[in-house]
């Protein structure tokens, strides 16, 4: 900056400094609200590679904090994919829970379906962290855990209908783990292609599912056993 000349006396003025700027203080989130964006960048992020893919470096990069603040609050990579799934878990089954209202049997297969079709479409990242495996050795729920659950619900629905129609009660768990599994892998056939709607899926799979419900056999043999 130029001296100014002082047009009375002829000396010159020294310059007036710029007046220094405050550095803005550093904002300190909360624990608790530290906490919820780790778990929510360490869902992205296990969404998008997978849990061997992703590294502590990477969750305390993407959340621009240091890698300590991750180890406090987790304890490592294992303690945030844990916190990350079991929360997923809780989600998805509690959202196919609450679905079951209705008393028909077929309603309750049209609500599970779709309940479990809007997660897939509504929570895609949730859905993408349960449906890969599970770290070795971990024994952390997954999806597989997750629909186990949902298939004993069902088991007790289609108990209480076998045994009204006549059939072996004590065969309602198969029927159950079929049922489910049948929803759960046309699920994860969804979560790629996302057509037709989710609507349309739901009614297809209750489709197959009930029509062949309504004219089980009481006791089915294979065709093969039958010719021989």
């Amino acid at each position: 900056m130029s001296e100014v000349s002082d047009g009375a006396n002829g000396r010159a003025t020294p310059p007036v400094p710029a007046p220094k700027s405050k550095p803005t203080p550093r904002v300190r989130m909360p624990a608790a609200q530290r906490r919820e964006q780790l778990i929510a960048t360490g869902r992205q992020l296990f969404a998008e590679r997978g849990f061997d893919a992703t590294s502590i470096e990477e969750v305390a990069a993407r959340a621009k904090v240091s890698k300590p603040v991750v180890y406090e609050h987790f304890g490592g990579k294992e303690g945030l994919y844990a916190v990350v799934v079991d929360r997923e878990v809780r989600a998805l089954l509690d959202r196919i829970t609450t679905a079951l209202t209705a008393g028909h049997p077929r309603e309750l297969l049209e609500q599970a379906a779709l309940a479990l079709l809007g997660y897939i479409e509504e929570e895609t990242s949730g859905f993408r962290v349960l449906v890969r495996e599970s770290p070795l050795m971990s024994g952390t729920a997954n999806f597989s855990s997750v629909m186990n659950d949902v298939a004993h619900q069902v088991e007790h629905i289609l108990g209480a209908e076998f045994k009204s129609r006549g059939y072996d009660p004590k065969l309602a768990e198969l029927y159950s783990q079929a049922l489910v599994g049948m929803v759960a892998l046309t699920g994860r056939w969804w979560l790629e292609v996302r057509k037709p709607r989710k609507e349309t899926v739901a009614a297809h799979l209750v489709n197959l599912a009930w029509n062949g419900l309504s004219h089980l056999e009481a006791k089915p043999t294979l065709i093969t056993t039958r010719r021989g």
